[in-house]
């Protein structure tokens, strides 16, 4: 749904989006005269709401719900702090730096800074995010109405065509799409909630099934991604709010603040929601149920066939968007980063083809290929978007250099110890139980770049 963020804004402006790569480019060069008012403040709210929630994230909160049982509660704080709390403040730390991706990173040292970007770009590109959406679409869209007579490289093949040719060649149909999927995918879900809260399934379990359940409400919560789709995507919204008259930083951040928290209420109550149905389910699933089954056994469950066809047909709808504005987002980064040396429409072409292959292995597949991956680029950008806030105070890039290197190598020592390599430190590190054993070393190793000279240019 973060094309529908983009469309959103600009529908609201009386204008319709024909093109990311256009947006991009035009750079918010007319300026208006525009009084700010509330109203701001809801579209900009609705449309942060809309980039933060994407259509796989449904399959989440509900299987969360699931192997958390009577804690689900706490597991869902957990959840949307990673998800929509990451992903506020990583567009409030973008705004400061006009959106700008590498220089929001550059005081961690040019190439790292450029590493850590196009580590975050990957994710939310054609490694795990974009096949993702092809992958989603077939279990949640295709397969609840037609089975597997389809077979899922057919179908890859023919999803991400589509995407190509629609992110090169945009179409109204995504203009169409962005106006009624969004309210009518809310709908839905609010349905299916309200009913699943009056009438449950099920009885939910008297003990959770896993262990740590603040834990692996951080780490589904990093399964979004969102967080990296708020700092690729930041620059869109920023353009809107520019050409609206929020020229001063300290205007956007304020009226980021407000809309975000918006967003975050309408996030908390679908994922509180959903987490809670996945709850009243429990008895009926175990920690090996599949995600993308969830929800859609759940709507069959409340709503009968109907509201199965409903949300399938919706979610894949909105899984074709995301596509489109995560391919054309990608295409745009990596062209600059270049500085036009691989064409857009080069980039756009290998990221189809690649998600296309990447989509064909399966959503249970990508978010365990995914896991150690986020595991290991989420730190070192936190770390960053942290330290964007303070990017005035603190004089020596050392500071950020040792941070993110710290947080880099603490991430990586924790995957590593998941796999069986014995590093016998890292979970004794204070917060390792909530997923944050790295906050302490990293603290240190920022006091420490303090007071470590920075080489001197030559």
């Amino acid at each position: 749904m973060q094309t529908l963020a983009i469309i959103f804004i600009f529908l609201f402006k009386g204008k319709k989006l024909k093109n990311l790569k256009e947006l991009f480019t035009q750079g918010g060069s007319r300026k208006m005269e525009h009084k700010k008012s509330s109203k701001d403040i809801i579209v900009f709210g609705f449309a942060l709401f809309a980039m933060f929630f994407g259509a796989g994230n449904l399959i989440f909160p509900p299987y969360l719900g699931i192997i958390t049982g009577p804690k689900w509660l706490i597991s869902f704080i957990g959840f949307t702090f990673a998800d929509a709390g990451l992903a506020l403040l990583a567009v409030m730390a973008a705004t400061k730096f006009e959106g700008d991706l590498n220089k929001m990173f550059s005081r961690a040292g040019e190439k790292l800074g450029i590493a850590i970007g196009c580590a975050d770009i990957l994710c939310i590109g054609p490694l795990l995010a974009i096949p993702r959406t092809g992958a989603t679409t077939y279990e949640m869209g295709i397969m609840p109405i037609f089975g597997d007579k389809i077979p899922v490289v057919l179908f890859c093949i023919v999803f991400f065509v589509i995407t190509y040719i629609l992110t090169i060649k945009p179409s109204k149909v995504i203009d169409i799409v962005g106006q009624f999927l969004t309210p009518a995918l809310l709908i839905a879900l609010a349905v299916i909630i309200v009913k699943g809260v009056i009438s449950p399934l099920g009885p939910i379990i008297k003990e959770p099934m896993i262990e740590g359940v603040v834990a692996e409400g951080i780490a589904q919560g990093y399964q979004t991604m969102d967080a990296f789709a708020a700092i690729a995507l930041a620059s869109v919204l920023i353009v809107s709010m520019n050409e609206k008259g929020y020229t001063e930083t300290s205007d956007k951040l304020k009226a980021i603040i407000k809309a975000g928290a918006l967003a975050c209420v309408g996030l908390a109550l679908v994922y509180g929601g959903l987490c809670y149905l996945g709850a009243t389910v429990s008895t009926f699933n175990d920690v090996n149920a599949v995600q993308t089954q969830v929800i859609v056994n759940i709507t069959q469950g409340l709503l009968g066939n109907v509201g199965k066809t409903v949300l399938a047909v919706a979610v894949a709808l909105a899984c074709l968007t995301t596509s489109i504005g995560l391919t054309s987002a990608t295409g745009q980064y990596f062209a600059n980063l270049t500085k036009g040396k691989i064409s857009y429409g080069k980039i756009v072409l290998a990221v189809c083809i690649f998600s296309a292959c990447m989509a064909s292995i399966g959503v249970g597949a990508i978010i365990k290929f995914a896991s150690p991956i986020l595991s290991i680029v989420y730190p070192p950008t936190i770390v960053l978007i942290v330290l964007a806030f303070f990017t005035e105070k603190i004089e020596n890039d050392n500071v950020y250099k040792f941070a993110t290197y710290m947080s880099l190598i603490i991430s990586t020592l924790t995957v590593l110890q998941s796999y069986g390599v014995n590093v016998p430190f890292i979970n004794s590190l204070p917060f390792a139980p909530l997923g944050f054993n790295w906050v302490v070393p990293v603290i240190i190793a920022g006091i420490i770049g303090n007071f470590v000279k920075p080489k001197k240019a030559c």
